[in-house]
């Protein structure tokens, strides 16, 4: 893996967490719209509906760039779906990403060929 691949896994892991967060956010927003007179939904939606389109992006990219097997990037778009999912895919992707910078520094430095 290069450098663009380490960076297209960054990106997914460092938005992952905030598009959890602010799933988990609108859900409660939502059982207090019903609740109290609170209604902060719209403002949460567009927040979650923002990051969600965000996390997409990046994760298309990283399936383009790491070459995942449709397994792995079902699995990271069902993380994007359930509501603390992001958490999940978060620390899987810090290993990716960690595995993929030692790879891409080792064929920099000529220890590994491809």
């Amino acid at each position: 893996m290069d450098l663009k691949t380490v960076s297209a896994l960054r990106r997914l892991r460092l938005v992952s967490a905030p598009e959890a967060v602010s799933f988990l956010l609108l859900l409660v927003c939502s059982v207090l719209k019903r609740t109290t007179d609170f209604n902060a939904v719209p403002v949460m939606g567009a927040v979650h509906g923002f990051l969600f389109v965000v996390y997409v992006l990046f994760w298309a990219d990283a399936w383009n760039r790491a070459k995942w097997p449709l397994k792995t990037a079902a699995f990271y778009f069902l993380m994007s779906v359930l509501p603390a999912g992001g958490f999940f895919a978060e620390r899987r992707l810090r290993r990716e990403q960690d595995d993929a910078a030692i790879a891409a520094r080792a064929r920099r430095e000529g220890v590994v060929n491809a």
